[in-house]
């Protein structure tokens, strides 16, 4: 695929909401705050010890930051940058999904092999989970009854009752888990496997395995080609793909669960946000410690903006 790169000129004459990408950089304990006008760095801000998962509150008035080496999970207001406290996360958190309630934090634990439950206005533990070994993508289904943990060691993606806070089933996936999200309302779980090199599409009411999608890039080795983090269009029509140390994003028709696309971008591509409008997605590169820019609609890369070391989680704040 055509890397392609635009003077900003251009860029910024097309409609393109306001809004900031928010960047974890796990080598160097900042975030870089990315201005989706100006595709410019604005802010860089302290963290603790190796940031990586990152969220906003759905009012946009907190961001939960999961510093893994300080075994904490940080709030910040993001206005000003302060840390307004700690939670706590057990230890080495690394991905996370806030429930519809806005309240509780489901947490992966990787060296502990559970799932932390954590009630974000008393800053208090729930539960916490046993599951697989590794733990590492969080999912919440938009009903909120149900919590997805995958581990990466058991491979499995492990089926949690947001009610009871216990196990209802293991579904198998393919070698090494990174990501869960759910879509078509719910109605389907999709799983990622970084060795594997798939990606596989759950029925949520019964467990059973729907799709499995796998991937084909062009000059590219398979043993490179291994699916991370991965985002869904506003529409849920459209998936674009993480494929890591491939340096690129397939993008996948989610209703015939055919690739369409490849999308060259920067190297060891780990997550992926999009802009407020849905016009842009920007794609964390960690070995080339650089954000991808792509214009969504035409399906190419536009522009790479230098972030910190190792750029891992992305998240969006109109």
């Amino acid at each position: 695929m055509r890397f392609l790169h635009f003077p900003i000129a251009i860029l910024l004459a097309a409609p393109v909401s306001a809004g900031e990408v928010w960047i974890t950089n796990e080598k160097d304990d900042t975030i870089s705050v990315i201005d989706v006008q100006t595709l410019e760095v604005t802010r860089t801000i302290p963290t603790g010890e190796r940031p990586r998962g990152i969220i906003f509150s759905h009012d946009y008035s907190r961001v939960y930051i999961c510093a893994s080496d300080s075994d904490t999970v940080q709030v910040m207001d993001p206005d000003t940058g302060e840390i307004l406290h700690d939670l706590p996360s057990g230890e080495d958190p690394e991905q996370f999904a806030l429930h519809p309630n806005d309240r509780h934090l489901y947490i992966a634990n990787e060296d502990d092999a559970i799932t932390t439950v954590v009630d974000t206005e008393t800053r208090t533990i729930l539960a916490q989970i046993n599951v697989g070994i590794e733990p590492e993508g969080m999912a919440v289904s938009p009903d909120g009854k149900i919590a997805i943990t995958t581990s990466e060691t058991t491979n499995m993606a492990h089926w949690i009752d947001t009610e009871t806070r216990e196990l209802f089933a293991n579904t198998l996936v393919d070698a090494r888990p990174r990501h869960a999200e759910f879509a078509a309302g719910g109605s389907e779980l999709w799983v990622s496997s970084e060795i594997g090199g798939t990606v596989t599409v759950f029925d949520t009411a019964t467990q059973a395995e729907k799709a499995k999608i796998r991937f084909e890039v062009q000059g590219v080795h398979p043993d490179r080609v291994q699916p991370v983090g991965f985002e869904f269009s506003a529409d849920e029509k459209t998936v674009f793909v993480a494929l890591g140390p491939s340096n690129h994003v397939a993008v996948i028709n989610a209703e015939t669960f055919e690739v369409e696309d490849y999308i060259l971008v920067g190297r060891r591509v780990w997550h992926m946000a999009f802009s407020p409008d849905d016009s842009l997605l920007f794609t964390t590169n960690g070995v080339s410690g650089d954000v991808t820019v792509i214009d969504v609609a035409n399906r190419e890369a536009v522009k790479t903006i230098k972030v910190g070391r190792f750029p891992w989680g992305a998240a969006t704040r109109p």
